[in-house]
């Protein structure tokens, strides 16, 4: 008992310590999403792959912890901005190359972290892992196909 006493201040005071960590990490996350927004077309490929593979990171870290909901949050997040990605680089027609080979990453992490998490929680990262191999296949028509 008065072991676990002497540890609840130190518990609370580096959960605490840490709350302006992860205040400034979605800080930092949110200023690249409004500069990827605004960024002209040729540069927002590169700055939505960014914002995608630092949300797969923490998606990761959230299963991890056991927190599944907000990290299933995190994977449609990595959806949404692998699209935008996706978009920008098709439009742009720029960046296409390494916008593609940065989704089949993402979309092999979207698997191997379904293999560590209970089943009920591996759906939406196999539905995310095909969502992302489509837009990778998008990519590459655009790179391969007829009339390039």
């Amino acid at each position: 008992m008065i072991i676990m006493r002497n540890w609840l201040p130190i518990v609370a005071l580096l959960a605490a310590a840490s709350l302006p960590a992860l205040a400034s990490r979605d800080a930092a996350l949110q200023a690249l999403i409004d500069r990827a927004e605004t960024a002209p077309l040729a540069d927002r490929a590169p700055m939505f792959v960014e914002v995608a593979e630092r949300q797969l990171k923490a998606a990761d870290d959230l299963y991890t912890a056991g927190n599944a909901d907000e990290a299933q949050a995190a994977v449609k997040d990595v959806v949404l901005f692998s699209q935008k990605a996706r978009d920008a680089a098709v439009r742009s027609d720029r960046k296409l190359k390494s916008t593609e080979i940065a989704i089949r990453k993402m979309a092999a992490k979207l698997r191997d972290i379904k293999r560590t998490v209970i089943f009920e929680d591996q759906v939406p990262l196999q539905a995310a892992a095909d969502r992302l191999e489509s837009f990778r296949t998008d990519l590459q028509t655009k790179m391969f196909g007829k009339g390039k």
